[in-house]
């Protein structure tokens, strides 16, 4: 099923992008006529994306307040537009392990990750499939299809997003609504240094055949959803990747991932 055509009072909301995917979604959107929805927490960035890309409003919100994020519905509606595309992608990490963490910094990591996306679909989806058009795009990470020791809190949060969307999915059968998880692979966006990652330890943990460039996640996640796909793993290798870490022996896994993953060094 073809993404909703765009229209005089339709928009895609992206959330998260003032940088990185987000903004690489957005973009790929509008190029394909859409008018975008950009939410973030970083005014001056959106507003700059906003300006390249014509056709976009700028809605500055902290997706981790949960009064803020109730009114985010309204605020589009204020703005004349109607959300036939929704973007969850808004998302960061905690590095390190659970034994030593920082409680207030773990539960904000959950709110965002995962409780924001369930509240947006929830206020969200009632419209389109009352207007019988729309689609979903929920981000997640191939970290959904395994357990990350080092990050176990995002990589939990990443399968509840996987396994949220694919029962949306059934949910929403014969409704003219989609729904589809980006589960990305790794990718230089400036995620990992903001959640403790060195350049350089990303690099030496993960093969470079496994990097892929925004760019192209972008251009997989909005064709994944034009062609109404369940899920989207960028690059071969990943997809390679993800169904052999389903079919590994916990016992096997688990030991070579706290190894290697640098958060635990």
């Amino acid at each position: 099923m073809p993404l909703p055509a765009p229209g005089p009072d339709r928009t895609a909301m992206v959330t998260g992008a003032s940088s990185g995917i987000g903004a690489m979604i957005a973009r790929e959107l509008s190029r394909r006529g859409h008018h975008v929805t950009l939410v973030a927490r970083s005014v001056d960035k959106l507003e700059d994306l906003a300006a390249e890309l014509g056709s976009a409003d700028v809605i500055a919100m902290d997706l981790a307040d949960r009064a803020s994020r109730a009114s985010l519905l309204e605020r589009v509606g204020e703005l004349g537009r109607v959300p036939d595309i929704l973007v969850n992608n808004a998302g960061l990490s905690t590095l390190g392990a659970v034994s030593k963490s920082d409680p207030a910094a773990e539960m904000h990591m959950i709110e965002v990750d995962v409780v924001a996306v369930a509240d947006l679909c929830s206020r969200i989806l009632p419209g389109m499939v009352q207007r019988g058009r729309g689609a979903v795009l929920n981000v997640a990470s191939t970290a959904a299809f395994q357990p990350l020791p080092g990050q176990a809190g995002y990589g939990a949060g990443k399968a509840f997003v996987l396994s949220y969307t694919q029962s949306l999915a059934g949910e929403l059968r014969g409704t003219g609504v989609t729904a589809t998880t980006l589960c990305p692979g790794p990718v230089h966006t400036g995620f990992g240094e903001r959640a403790g990652f060195s350049v350089e330890d990303a690099e030496a943990a993960l093969p470079a055949v496994m990097w892929v460039t925004p760019e192209e996640v972008a251009k997989s996640a909005v064709e994944g959803m034009d062609k109404g796909r369940l899920v989207v793993i960028p690059g071969k290798v990943n997809r390679v990747a993800a169904a052999l870490s389903q079919v590994t022996p916990r016992t096997l896994l688990l030991p070579l991932l706290a190894k290697s993953h640098p958060g635990l060094r």
